[in-house]
């Protein structure tokens, strides 16, 4: 999760329709898979982990990202949250990696890095922004090296020796829409610097696109076809 973002959308985060849809659509991966410890990789504020720690049996999590001015300690629920710029061997059973692989050069490399981290058995989540051609000043804002389809991001896990359990598209009902926008942003491109296409909308507009995105939850596992994000559920043999 990209500190940018945070800072764009501040307090308003959890109720925005992308990360409540992102949330939901993380829990449904996770299909009922009670993590103790989580590994949250460029957390940024955190937001994943502290929604895991609030709905899941997890006691703690360690979020790094080299974003952080320091390294310090708080509390979530009870819950223990370390907040790190960098971390050694970890203890952990889930391990998050929410829009991050796309702003290193070396996504494998980095994969690896944290598989080698972490016990046998452990659970990677991996998330990815999708398709090169929906590239636009939105990437450049965020610092992207790349977009993904399902066959790059599932041969990058293979590579950092994973075992794939599960990938799948989402926001597919909202795809065509964000795919106009992207295309059309390109085509009437100005001279402004770059900026983030995430924004607070209108409570009713909020509603709508967070209700599409709750309609096809149910049947998410079987996209395979098309979506603004991809997930990787994979784990460490």
């Amino acid at each position: 999760m990209d500190l940018k973002e945070t800072d764009i959308l501040g307090d308003d985060i959890s109720q925005h329709w992308y990360y409540q849809s992102k949330t939901q659509a993380m829990m449904r991966l996770l299909n009922g898979i009670q993590p103790s410890t989580i590994l949250d990789i460029g957390a940024g504020s955190g937001f994943f982990s502290r929604y895991l720690l609030e709905n899941s049996s997890a006691h703690d999590a360690w979020c790094v990202d080299i974003g952080y001015d320091k390294d310090y300690d708080t509390l979530e629920q009870g819950k223990a949250v370390h907040f790190r710029r960098s971390i050694n061997q970890v203890d952990a059973d889930l391990i998050l990696l929410m829009d991050v692989l796309e702003h290193v050069e070396d996504d494998a490399a980095l994969l690896s890095l944290y598989v080698n981290k972490v016990p046998r058995g452990a659970r990677f989540l991996i998330s990815v922004p999708t398709f090169q051609f929906l590239w636009s000043e939105h990437d450049v804002f965020l610092e992207h090296k790349r977009r993904y389809n399902l066959h790059q991001i599932e041969d990058v896990a293979r590579c950092a020796g994973l075992t794939v359990i599960q990938g799948s598209y989402y926001f597919g009902l909202v795809f065509p829409l964000a795919a106009a926008i992207r295309i059309a942003s390109r085509l009437f491109a100005d001279n402004n610097p770059p900026r983030s296409q995430l924004s607070k909308h209108h409570p009713l507009v909020n509603i709508t696109l967070a209700s599409l995105c709750r309609l096809e939850l149910p049947f998410m596992r079987l996209n395979r076809l098309a979506g603004l994000t991809f997930f990787c559920l994979a784990q460490k043999g």
